[in-house]
């Protein structure tokens, strides 16, 4: 059964673990850039500044492209109800919340895609 991580800090530790941490950066970078967001996440990248750069990435969507963002939830496929549930007020926390549903969902992808080798 697929983990259920909390938070971004559990998804990143559970990529590490599962030794499937590339393969999220190479699907992040898949999503991203068929949802024409640039984003630069080299191999090295470290959790920590992965998941502050994600962050980062959705605040500016937020905040100055929205329609861009919306594009970008529709590629990597978060669903409607999820974003809906969200009930911070402040820009910032609603792109923290929105960084971890991405990392949740780039996840499941990745998980799913080794369980089953597609």
């Amino acid at each position: 059964m697929m983990p259920n991580p909390e938070n971004s800090q559990e998804v990143l530790q559970l990529a590490l673990q599962e030794q499937l941490y590339k393969k999220l950066l190479h699907q992040l970078q898949k999503d991203f850039k068929l949802a024409n967001v640039r984003i630069n996440l080299p191999e090295d990248i470290t959790p920590k500044a992965l998941k502050q750069r994600i962050h980062e990435k959705i605040y500016f969507l937020l905040v100055e492209h929205f329609d861009v963002y919306l594009n970008l939830l529709y590629v990597v496929d978060i669903p409607e109800e999820d974003v809906k549930k969200i009930t911070a007020s402040d820009a910032v926390d609603i792109a923290g919340e929105v960084c971890f549903l991405i990392l949740k969902r780039e996840w499941a992808k990745v998980w799913f895609k080794n369980k089953y080798r597609i």
